[in-house]
């Protein structure tokens, strides 16, 4: 009996893949992606994208392969980087066939829009040979016409059919180690398609609200969209798709992750959007504390609350609590819950950087001492 059932998510069954040692689905910790912008043949610039989503904490990383270069090109970015590598593949076979071969973990790519039997099975072998898993990227704007003649329009159901689709395909050629997606850049359309798709098919879903738009815009629809999917148990791979720095695709995929109880990864704040009653800068010092607390990895709850209304109650449910006192002057801190000292403004946010970095380190220690013992 779960002491919280509001807060219980009880995640859709599905069978389970594995994209590079990353595995995807059959209860997997849900997968965060992102996908490079810069140009594939420019091996640096490339590589040094994909190194900062990985620092980040991007479990898979996806670059495009438009044409040869690009994936002449794949073969030195997979070497140089440990992240598994997703080839996003559109309608050339000898592309899919140059990724595997390349290296690439997975092709992202619609079987149904290849060509003939013999390129699919040439692809298919490719895949297997190379241990190639796939996602069948299904995406609104770019649904077969029949399908469009058909319902007349994009709908979840012209969707789910294109998706089952080309997963027959896949299936008829022996090959079953692939995921779904279905996306679109209407959130109602999107999360009707992956609640259809979701119960015709045991497949694991990547979930996705395609060109979401800007920063704070894509962050909102993609919150909406994902978050109604991920509440309701539907999901097993994520990507955020914002105009905007793939890192950031990867902080907000996983504060999705995080709001729901689903990752926990790096230090989750709690903070108020501060009012007249606030005793020091909230706001600033916030912008400040997820600077410097961005290389903690370790999962950690902090709360900084300005005044003494939620602060103490708010302290109560983290690790470390931060609550304004005096205005200008002395602030309590909490560990575990509980108050344990006071702080000075001059000396606040040093001092509850010192604290998380300390207590990470404490966490970190307890947990290789658990492996030595378990060993």
């Amino acid at each position: 009996m779960s002491v919280r059932p509001y807060r219980d998510i009880y995640r859709r069954e599905c069978r389970q893949i594995h994209v590079g040692s990353v595995p995807i689905g059959g209860g997997a910790p849900i997968a965060v992606q992102t996908m490079t912008n810069t140009l594939t043949s420019d091996v640096e610039a490339t590589i040094a994208q994909v190194r900062a989503a990985e620092a980040a904490g991007a479990d898979i990383v996806r670059v495009s392969c438009p044409d040869e270069d690009s994936t002449k090109a794949l073969k030195h970015i997979v070497r140089a980087t440990e992240v598994p590598i997703v080839a996003d593949i559109h309608f050339h076979h000898k592309r899919a066939i140059e990724a595997a071969e390349a290296g690439a973990a997975c092709l992202r790519i619609n079987p149904g829009n290849i060509g003939s039997a013999e390129r699919v099975r040439d692809v298919v072998r490719a895949a297997k040979d190379h241990g190639c898993s796939m996602r069948i990227g299904v995406n609104a704007g770019s649904l077969e016409k029949d399908l469009l003649e058909k319902y007349g329009e994009p709908c979840p159901e012209a969707m789910v059919e294109s998706a089952l689709d080309h997963a027959r395909i896949l299936e008829d050629n022996d090959f079953f180690e692939f995921k779904i997606s279905v996306k679109a850049s209407d959130v109602f359309l999107a999360v009707a398609a992956y609640q259809g798709l979701a119960e015709a098919c045991d497949y694991p879903l990547h979930l996705g609200i395609t060109e979401a738009g800007g920063m704070i815009g894509g962050t909102v629809k993609s919150s909406i969209g994902l978050g109604m999917l991920l509440w309701s148990g539907i999901g097993d791979t994520i990507r955020v798709s914002l105009s905007a720095d793939p890192v950031e695709e990867v902080r907000v995929g996983f504060d999705i992750l995080k709001s729901l109880g689903l990752r926990h990864r790096g230090v989750q704040i709690i903070s108020c959007p501060s009012c007249a009653r606030q005793a020091f800068p909230v706001i600033k010092t916030v912008e400040v504390l997820e600077q410097r607390l961005a290389h903690i990895t370790t999962p950690m709850s902090l709360s900084i609350i300005g005044c003494v209304v939620n602060g103490p109650g708010e302290a109560r449910e983290t690790d470390i609590g931060l609550t304004g006192g005096s205005r200008g002057r002395s602030h309590k801190v909490y560990v575990g819950g509980i108050a344990d000292h006071n702080i000075d403004d001059d000396k606040l946010v040093d001092h509850i950087v010192s604290m998380v970095e300390e207590k990470a380190a404490a966490i970190e220690a307890a947990k290789e001492a658990e492996k030595a013992d378990a060993a």
